[in-house]
């Protein structure tokens, strides 16, 4: 995000077999709403609408003890769900938290003189930007742990879950060394869910220094594919020295619309590179300097041939293909839906011949419809689920569900001014994890997910 008091999500969770099939006809926002869920039904405590027969709960929130000595800190953002076990998953969470931040921030209780952190402040505290990690039993209904993860960072906005267990956490923010902090930032860390305590905060620095937002890996290949939430940002992909073992290093790559070798535009604000439903055939650029000290990885990409994307946010990979987020994209800069097909040769020499594949699948036109989609996930039905974030001085965000051929509909309101953020199902479909920016609150939504009507 570029604004300071912007707030961003990510998705991730659900297995990914259930995208299979999905998006077979691409609409815009304005086409009919499908019946999804039925109406949402007024929550008496004020907190998230739901349809009848769904309902939440409260499981961690601003300010609770957890089981390392810290507290749980504030502006929840991205989140990833893992499998522990049969009735147990991991859920790691994001925290937006910047260097000013300290007060909300996860270290007003506890030693933190020396605990492992990435980065530390003029006055010798860790930053408090960060992941946590819960471990919640789904029969029970209950949080058995909670503890932090990943200290140090700045402005953890979203990321991505991985094929081997860990969830890639993404800074949105290109602080410089020596503006109150003592290292660069704008980087990807690495946190594997099963970890106990705090991780070894290595930045993932051959995946670029940019406005990072999130990830998503193919599991065929081990590709990682990245967006940048900046109103001219690329979309990247990530080729892996070794698939799987991102800090051993690799090649950072951009997207280029075939048809516009000289860079290319995709929010449709003044021209129409991509229209609904089109499928454009891509071509990725190599960058170089991906540590860009000065901010301009964007621009030399783009002057490269790489296309713009209206400040990419939420990705999800799915089967043998990803769906990710344009917040400000379209005409009427209210969002868009991307898509992405890879090429069977995807990172490889015959993809030349081949190649990977772009399609605009979702354009709104109405705010009521659709405004400022940002984290996305898919439910156990197979439609897609975005969380809304939008940019006014009164809000009102919806968990809106999208079918396979483009119809929306409502699937959760939140009656507090907030954003919705992280959205994930545990792996057995039964529970939508989400969070409530600030104060953060993390709910559990439990009910029948595989019901909606398309």
């Amino acid at each position: 995000m570029t604004l300071d008091i912007s707030r961003r999500a990510f998705t991730a969770g659900f297995a990914a077999s259930a995208f299979s099939g999905l998006a077979r006809v691409p609409a815009i926002a304005s086409a009919p709403t499908a019946p999804g869920y039925g109406p949402l039904r007024e929550d008496p405590a004020g907190l998230l609408d739901l349809p009848q027969g769904f309902s939440y709960r409260v499981i961690s929130q601003l300010g609770d003890s957890m089981d390392d000595g810290f507290v749980v800190g504030d502006r929840a953002d991205g989140m990833g769900c893992f499998a522990i076990d049969r009735r147990r998953v991991a859920l790691v969470r994001n925290h937006e938290l910047q260097v000013k931040h300290q007060k909300t921030g996860p270290f007003l209780r506890g030693d933190a003189a020396r605990i492992a952190t990435y980065d530390r402040d003029s006055d010798g505290r860790p930053l408090p930007g960060g992941t946590s990690t819960l471990i919640y039993n789904l029969a029970t209904g209950r949080v058995e742990r909670q503890h932090l993860s990943l200290a140090g960072t700045i402005r953890n906005c979203a990321g991505g879950i991985t094929p081997w267990g860990s969830w890639l956490t993404c800074e949105e923010d290109m602080t410089r060394a020596g503006s109150g902090v003592g290292k660069d930032h704008g980087w990807v860390f690495e946190v594997p869910a099963r970890h106990r305590g705090l991780v070894d905060p290595v930045p993932l620095k051959a995946m670029g220094r940019f406005n990072h937002e999130a990830a998503a890996v193919d599991p065929r290949t081990g590709i990682v594919y990245l967006t940048e939430d900046r109103e001219d940002g690329l979309f990247y992909r990530f080729l892996p020295d070794r698939p799987g073992q991102l800090a051993r290093g690799g090649r950072l790559q951009a997207l280029g619309l075939r048809d516009r070798p000289k860079g290319g535009d995709t929010s449709n604000k003044g021209r129409r590179d991509i229209s609904i439903g089109a499928w454009k055939a891509v071509r990725w650029i190599d960058l170089d300097g991906t540590d860009a000290p000065d901010d301009d990885l964007r621009l030399r990409g783009h002057k490269a041939g790489a296309a713009r994307f209206a400040r990419g946010e939420g990705i999800h990979w799915g089967e043998g293909e990803a769906y990710f987020t344009c917040t400000s994209g379209g005409a009427k800069a209210l969002g868009q839906v991307m898509r992405y097909r890879p090429s069977p040769h995807e990172g490889q020499p015959g993809e030349t011949d081949a190649p990977g594949m772009v399609q605009l699948f979702v354009e709104s036109t109405d705010p009521a419809m659709f405004n400022y989609g940002d984290n996305l996930t898919v439910g156990p039905n197979g439609h897609l689920i975005v969380c809304e974030d939008q940019y006014t001085d009164v809000v009102d965000n919806y968990l809106r569900g999208v079918t396979p051929n483009g119809a929306l509909y409502p699937v959760a309101r939140c009656r507090v001014q907030t954003e919705l953020a992280g959205a994930c199902f545990s792996p057995d479909g039964s529970t939508l994890f989400v969070n409530l920016y600030s104060p953060t609150r993390t709910l559990a939504i439990s009910g029948p997910w595989r019901t909606a009507v398309a």
